[in-house]
C-alpha cells in the first residue's frame, strides 16, 4: 500500500474515522449483505474515479467506527471476481487492479483505479469525484471532458466569422501591442493587412477567424468576466462590474479595474533604485488574469469572476485543469493548454509569457516582496487563483533586488527563502512539497544555494557531512533580512546582545546561565547557544563536548571592543565570579 493509505489506516486505528481520512483519491468501502450488490456498488465508484483523477478503493472499513472496530475485513471478495465484474458493469469497461492487503492481521481489498483517457458509466450515470463525493455528469459536461482528454483545441476550429467584423478599435489594438514587441519580426506584422496579421498571429484560418480569433478579437456580445471590487475593512462592495467585448479588451479592462485599486509602496534596493512595489504584483496579477482567459473552457456558458477584496484577488475560470495538471503539481509540469491556439495568439501579442513560465512568473513576483505564493484549487468545473497580498515586506524586497540576476526570478530560491523566514532550519523532505519536486531534486536545489559564494543557505553543523543535509539562512542573510525573519525579530537579536554582554562581562558562559536568563528549557538554551557557535560568535572553551561542565567563549566573530573598553572589561571579570547555583552542574548543551 501507498504510504497515504497506510497513513489514513493508522490515524483509523488510533481513533478517527474512515470518511475523515478520505479525500479526492481515497474511499474506503465495507462487504455488505448481497456480493453482487457490493461489487456494482464498487464499480460506481471506481467509475467516479476514473472519470476524475483516479484513486483507491479501500475495501473492509467502516465508514463512520473509529479505532480497531472499524477494521471489518473484506475476505469475502475474490480479487479476479472484482476486476471482472467492475469491467462488466461500467461502459465502457474500466479495467481496475484489486490487491488482497494485510493490516494488522486483517485482510483488507485495495482497488487501484487509473484516470481514464474515456468517460466510464455505470447503469446509463456518469459520475465524476468532486472532494469526497460524486458528482452527476450531464452531457455537455462529458463532451468538455472527453475533448480535453483527447487533446481537441476547441479554439483552432473554424468560427465561421469574417475578419472584416472586427472593429477599427480592436485591430488598432492588435497593430500597437505588435509595433511595441521586442520582436523585430512581430514589429514588421503591425504593417500588414489585417487578414494577413490574423493569420500571422493564429487567429485565422483560410478565410475565417478560427475560434481563438473570435474569442480574442470579434466577440462582443457576451459578458466575458465579472469583476467586484470590496473595501479592504468594510467589506462593502465598492466597484461591480460586468466586462463585456472582444477578449483583449476584455483582458485589458480586468488589469485596469485591478490596477487602479492597488496601493503602492516605494522601496530603495541597496544599490539606491527605488521600486514602486503593489500590494498586488503587477505580474501575478497579469498572470492570473490572463491565465483565466487562456485556459478557461468556452463552451461552458459560465464566466470568468474576479474578486477584489482589499489586498486579495481570487480569479476563477470555467473549466477544470486540463489532464494530467493538478494544483499539486501546476508549477513544475510540463505546459499544457486547453486552447493552445488561442494561447498562441495570445502570446504573440505579449500579453503573456511563453509556455510554461507564466506560474513561475507568478510564484516569483509574490515571494520577491515577501508575500506567500499563489494558491490554487479546483473543483473539476472551474479552477481559482487566489493571491494574498498586502504592503511589500520591504527587507524581503531589498534583499531579493540585491540577489543575482538569474537568482531573482527563480521559484526555487525564492520558495526556499520564504519558508526560511519563519522556520530556523528546513531539508528536502519538507521543501519538495512546496517546490513540487522529487526529494532528490530539491536536495540538489538545497546543496547548490549553500554552495561557497551563494551568501543563502548553509548546512547546520550536524549534517554538514550527511548525504540529506538539514539547512538554514546564513548568518549574513539573517543580518541582511533583519525583522523579516521572524524568530530573530521574537528573540534572536535580543538574545544575541545579552549573551554577548555577559561574555564580554564575564569572560564566558554556559546553558545554565542561558536558562536562568532567559527562562527557557535546556533544548532551547542548547539551540540558542549552538546558533551561536554556528555564526562563529561564541567557541567552545572546555573540554568536555557535552554536559553540566560546557562553557563558552568568545569566537571569531565575536563583537570586539575598544582596546580601553576591553582592558576595563578584562579588570571586571578578573573581579567577578559566577554566582554558586549556575557555576556548577548546568544542564546539557548538547
Amino acid at each position: 500500500m501507498s504510504a497515504d493509505i497506510t497513513s489514513a489506516l493508522d490515524a483509523i486505528w488510533g481513533g478517527s474515522t474512515a470518511d475523515a481520512q478520505e479525500s479526492a483519491v481515497l474511499e474506503f468501502k465495507t462487504v455488505g449483505r448481497s456480493i453482487v450488490d457490493t461489487l456494482t456498488d464498487l464499480a460506481e465508484a471506481a467509475a467516479c474515479f476514473a472519470n476524475a483523477q483516479g484513486g483507491s478503493l479501500v475495501v473492509g472499513v467502516r465508514d463512520r467506527q473509529p479505532g480497531a472496530e472499524a477494521f471489518v475485513g473484506a475476505s469475502q471478495l475474490d480479487p479476479a471476481q472484482t476486476v471482472g465484474r467492475i469491467y462488466e458493469v461500467t461502459e465502457p469497461g474500466l479495467i481496475v487492479i484489486a490487491d488482497v492487503r494485510d493490516y494488522r492481521g486483517v485482510q483488507l481489498l485495495e482497488i487501484t483505479v487509473p484516470r481514464s483517457p474515456d468517460i466510464h458509466q455505470v447503469a446509463g450515470k456518469a459520475t465524476e469525484r468532486v472532494g469526497k463525493s460524486c458528482r452527476a455528469m450531464n452531457a455537455a459536461r462529458i463532451a468538455a471532458l472527453l475533448a480535453d482528454r483527447r487533446g481537441d483545441d476547441w479554439s483552432s476550429k473554424d468560427s465561421g466569422v469574417s475578419p472584416d467584423s472586427v472593429g477599427p478599435v480592436v485591430q488598432a489594438t492588435v497593430r500597437e501591442r505588435l509595433a511595441r514587441s521586442s520582436s523585430m519580426e512581430r514589429n514588421s506584422w503591425a504593417q500588414l493587412p489585417w487578414p494577413d496579421i490574423c493569420r500571422r498571429i493564429g487567429a485565422m484560418g483560410e478565410a475565417t477567424l478560427n475560434n481563438a480569433g473570435w474569442a480574442l478579437l470579434a466577440d462582443s456580445e457576451h459578458v466575458q468576466a465579472q469583476y467586484v471590487r470590496r473595501a479592504a475593512n468594510a467589506g462593502l462592495l465598492s466597484a461591480n462590474e460586468s466586462v463585456h467585448g472582444p477578449g483583449i479588451l476584455a483582458i485589458t479592462r480586468i488589469l485596469d479595474l485591478v490596477e487602479s485599486r492597488t496601493e503602492r509602496t516605494a522601496i530603495v534596493t541597496p544599490n539606491g533604485a527605488q521600486l514602486l512595489v503593489g500590494d498586488l504584483p503587477e505580474t501575478a496579477v497579469r498572470e492570473a488574469v490572463v491565465n483565466a482567459f487562456m485556459h478557461r473552457d468556452y463552451r461552458s456558458p459560465e464566466i470568468i469572476r474576479v474578486e477584489h477584496d482589499g489586498p486579495t484577488l481570487r480569479v476563477t475560470s470555467p473549466g477544470g485543469l486540463v489532464p494530467g495538471v493538478t494544483v499539486d503539481n501546476i508549477l513544475t509540469v510540463s505546459s499544457r493548454c486547453r486552447n493552445f491556439t488561442l494561447a498562441q495568439a495570445i502570446r504573440s501579442l505579449d500579453l503573456a509569457e511563453s509556455a510554461g513560465v507564466g506560474v513561475d512568473r507568478m510564484y516569483a513576483s509574490m515571494t520577491a516582496v515577501g508575500h506567500q505564493p499563489p494558491q490554487f484549487s479546483t473543483d473539476l468545473v472551474t479552477v481559482t487563483a487566489f493571491l494574498r497580498g498586502g504592503p511589500p515586506n520591504e527587507p524581503v524586497a531589498r534583499f531579493v533586488a540585491d540577489l543575482p540576476l538569474e537568482r531573482r526570478g527563480d521559484p526555487d530560491t525564492l520558495l526556499i527563502l520564504t519558508y526560511l523566514l519563519t522556520h530556523r532550519t528546513t531539508t528536502a523532505v519538507h521543501m519538495a512539497p512546496l517546490m513540487q519536486k522529487p526529494e532528490s531534486e530539491t536536495e540538489a536545489r538545497l546543496l547548490e544555494l549553500s554552495a561557497p559564494g551563494m551568501g543563502l543557505l548553509e548546512r547546520t553543523a550536524d549534517t554538514a557531512h550527511s548525504r540529506r543535509g538539514e539547512y538554514r539562512l546564513v548568518g549574513s542573510a539573517i543580518r541582511a533580512l533583519g525583522p523579516a525573519v521572524s524568530y530573530r525579530t521574537r528573540s534572536g537579536d535580543d538574545s544575541d546582545r545579552k549573551i554577548i554582554t555577559i561574555v564580554s562581562e564575564m569572560g564566558s558562559i554556559n546553558g545554565r546561565i542561558v536558562q536562568a536568563l532567559f527562562d527557557v528549557q535546556p533544548a532551547t538554551a542548547s539551540r540558542i547557544l549552538s546558533d551561536l557557535v554556528d555564526r562563529k560568535i561564541l567557541e567552545k572553551t572546555s573540554k568536555a563536548q557535552r554536559g553540566p561542565s560546557v562553557t563558552y567563549g568568545p569566537g571569531k566573530d565575536f563583537p570586539r571592543r575598544p582596546a580601553r573598553e576591553g582592558k576595563r572589561a578584562t579588570r571586571g571579570r578578573s573581579e567577578q565570579k559566577l554566582p554558586m547555583d549556575v557555576e556548577e552542574g548546568g544542564e546539557s548543551n548538547e
